[in-house]
C-alpha cells in the first residue's frame, strides 16, 4: 500500500535526488587570481576562468534516473519482487551518480590552483542519504514479503 513506512523512504529518496538537480555539488576558490568555479548537476559555472570540459550533464541523468526508478518503485505495492528489483536498479543508479560527482569533482580540481582545495557542497552527499534511504525501504518491502509468506503458509 501506498501508506507504508517504504513509501515514506522512497518519496524521501526522490526528494533528496531532485533536489540534488538544483544545489552545488562542489566548489573551488583560488583566492589569488579570483577564479571561481563551481559543479552542478548540469555542468561547471566558471567566473574568470575556463571550465574542464566533459559530459558533466551525466549527473543530472542519473539524479533524475534515480528519482524516477523511486517513484514507479513506489506505486508498485502489489508487486513485491518488481519493487524489489527496482530498488537493486535504483542502488546501480545512486552508486553510478555519487561516482559521477567525485569524478567530476575531482576533474574541476585539477582545473584551478592544485595547492588549494574546493569545498564538497552538502548537495555532494544527497546520493548517500538517498543510498540509505533505499537500503531502509528495501529492507521493509522484504519484511513486508516475509509476513505475506508466513501467512499464506498458516492458510
Amino acid at each position: 500500500m501506498i501508506q507504508r513506512i517504504q513509501s515514506v523512504f522512497l518519496a524521501l529518496l526522490a526528494a533528496s535526488m531532485l533536489s540534488l538537480l538544483a544545489l552545488p555539488l562542489w566548489h573551488k576558490l583560488d583566492p589569488l587570481t579570483q577564479h571561481e568555479l563551481t559543479l552542478t548537476a548540469f555542468g561547471y559555472q566558471a567566473q574568470g576562468g575556463a571550465s574542464p570540459p566533459g559530459p558533466v550533464w551525466v549527473i543530472g541523468l542519473l539524479a533524475s534516473a534515480s528519482a524516477l526508478v523511486a517513484l514507479t518503485e513506489i506505486f508498485q505495492f502489489r508487486n513485491r519482487s518488481r519493487q524489489l528489483q527496482l530498488g537493486a536498479l535504483n542502488l546501480l543508479l545512486l552508486v553510478a551518480t555519487f561516482g559521477a560527482a567525485f569524478y567530476f569533482a575531482g576533474r574541476g580540481e585539477v582545473n584551478l590552483n592544485l595547492k588549494l582545495e574546493g569545498q564538497y557542497q552538502p548537495a555532494f552527499y544527497l546520493p548517500t542519504l538517498a543510498l540509505l534511504l533505499n537500503l531502509l525501504a528495501n529492507r521493509f518491502i522484504r519484511r513486508d514479503e516475509q509476513l505475506v509468506r508466513s501467512a499464506d503458509r498458516l492458510r
